[in-house]
């Protein structure tokens, strides 16, 4: 089976369900989309390592990963999502130590958040994507997306429960961009992840 190239195009948030997300990916020779299902914490992780916006003042899990990794000179060479059974994509972490090749099985959000950090090429094979792949703009928010897209994306994301997505309560619309941001600096501050990636994207819905 041939291996098809991907890259990461955005995270795309669910307007109707709170902390809720799609992760957006894009074969590079060709315009068909793979959404992945994903919870807050790593659509948080893959924003952080993506954006650069927020900067945590401790290592999160995934720069815990990479930090131990470099420490031991374990190198993750690439990422492979494998197979796709019942709507749940699976995925493999190949990485090398001491010129020894190991394959480690791995949720996808998460191999996804340390192909990043690790600047691993990621890659899936083609009868996933044929099976599996959309066509839709590039989005980077919902705002960018017609109402057909936003209705592919949101039937995705309120569809079986992927990756154990949490819903959030807390409704940020209230707020001011000035109060905002300030909420945003302590809940980094505070280590409080969750929060800070939903106070994030309810400003980047306002620019």
């Amino acid at each position: 089976m041939s291996l098809v190239k991907l890259t990461i195009k955005g995270i795309s948030y669910s307007q109707t369900q709170n902390g809720a997300y799609a992760l957006i990916l894009n074969e590079v020779d060709g315009d068909r989309k793979l959404p992945i299902v994903i919870g807050a914490f790593e659509a948080q992780s893959i924003a952080i390592a993506l954006e650069k916006e927020i900067t945590p003042p401790r290592p999160l899990t995934h720069d815990l990963f990479k930090n131990f990794a470099d420490r031991f000179q374990i190198v993750v060479k690439q990422i492979i999502i494998h197979k796709l059974v019942d709507g749940v994509f699976y995925s493999s972490i190949i990485c090398e130590c001491d010129k020894i090749e190991e394959i480690i099985d791995a949720r996808t959000s998460d191999a996804i958040a340390l192909a990043l950090r690790f600047k691993a090429p990621i890659f899936t094979y083609k009868n996933i994507l044929d099976k599996a792949g959309i066509y839709l703009k590039t989005p980077t928010s919902k705002k960018n997306l017609s109402k057909k897209e936003e209705t592919v994306i949101e039937n995705l994301i309120l569809g079986e429960d992927k990756e154990s997505v949490k819903p959030t309560s807390e409704d940020y619309s209230k707020f001011s961009l000035n109060q905002l941001n300030k909420m945003l600096d302590e809940a980094v501050n505070n280590e409080n992840y969750e929060k800070a990636a939903s106070v994030r994207d309810e400003i980047s819905k306002r620019q």
